[in-house]
């Protein structure tokens, strides 16, 4: 737990150390409970455990302090659903709960992209962290990418 002002609780110092870390253009992927982090992690990115922890809960904190990239058309992108399931018509609720924190934290409309499961794995390779949170909504995971403070 971090116990300092403007830092959400919910936010590990381990956590806040790689948001602090990244710089413009990294990528971190809040992945639910369900997702290979410990091998994605095994070579590449950072693992940061958050078990216990829903992704809205986190998405809310980390973008109290983190500004997602401006520059980007879609600077977070959701795994996208596999064939059977859009066939099925499945709904990913959490996906409006993801939108909606994240307007809020940007102050406007704010596009979320798609990104086909398997080049989702590959994408998570390359980012600076994973956290692995208790998230168990269907096609929860999220990759979030760091803006710039702007002055004003």
């Amino acid at each position: 737990m971090v116990v300092l002002r403007g830092v959400p609780r919910i936010v590990s110092p381990e956590l806040l150390d790689a948001l602090a870390r990244m710089g413009h253009g990294d990528e971190i992927v809040l992945a639910d409970a369900y997702f290979p982090t410990s091998s994605i992690c095994q070579h590449g990115p950072k693992e940061i455990r958050a078990d216990g922890h829903g992704i809205p809960e986190l998405l809310d904190a980390i973008t109290k302090l983190m500004p997602l990239d401006q520059y980007v058309d879609e600077p977070a992108n959701v795994m996208d659903l596999v064939p059977s399931d859009k066939e099925k018509g499945l709904k990913t609720p959490v996906w409006d709960k993801y939108q909606a924190i994240i307007n809020k934290a940007e102050g406007k409309e704010v596009k979320i992209g798609r990104i086909e499961r398997f080049a989702f794995y590959d994408r998570a390779k390359t980012t600076f962290a994973v956290v692995h949170t208790g998230e168990t909504a269907q096609y929860g995971n999220l990759i979030l990418k760091k803006g710039v403070l702007t002055e004003g």
